[in-house]
C-alpha cells in the first residue's frame, strides 16, 4: 500500500514540474501595465515593475479591453431557424407565440370531467 502512495506522490510531483516548465510568460497576452514603466532599482539595476516596458494602464481603456477580451469564445451564436421568420411576438414561457399565417389554437384534451356525487350509494 505504501508503494502505491509513493508512486502517486512521485507522479504528482513530476506533473507539477512539467507544468511549471511549460508555463512560459511570453505566451501570456499583452496588456497595459502599471505606471512604473521601465523603472529600475538604483542599487541592483533590476527592473522593479512586474511587466517592464508596458504602457500605463488607462482606466477606461482597460475596462473596455477587459469587457471584450473573451467575446469571440463566449458569444452565443445560434444556427438560423427558418421558423423564426414567422414570429410576430413571443409572449413568454408557457404561452404560444403569435405568428404570421393561420391562428392555430390547441384545445384542451378534456373539456369536462366526470361528476361524482358527494354521497356514495
Amino acid at each position: 500500500m505504501k508503494t502505491i502512495a509513493i508512486v502517486f506522490v512521485a507522479a504528482g510531483i513530476a506533473l507539477l514540474g512539467v507544468s511549471l516548465t511549460f508555463g512560459n510568460p511570453a505566451m501570456l497576452p499583452k496588456h497595459p501595465g502599471y505606471p512604473m514603466g521601465k523603472a529600475v532599482d538604483p542599487v541592483t539595476g533590476q527592473s522593479v515593475a512586474n511587466d517592464p516596458g508596458q504602457a500605463n494602464a488607462k482606466t477606461q481603456e482597460a475596462l473596455r479591453d477587459a469587457a471584450i477580451f473573451d467575446d469571440a469564445r463566449s458569444k452565443q451564436s445560434l444556427l438560423f431557424n427558418q421558423n423564426d421568420e414567422r414570429l410576430l411576438e413571443k409572449p413568454g414561457a408557457g404561452l404560444l407565440p403569435r405568428v404570421q399565417g393561420p391562428n392555430i389554437t390547441i384545445e384542451p384534451p378534456v373539456k369536462e370531467g366526470t361528476k361524482v356525487s358527494a354521497a356514495p350509494e
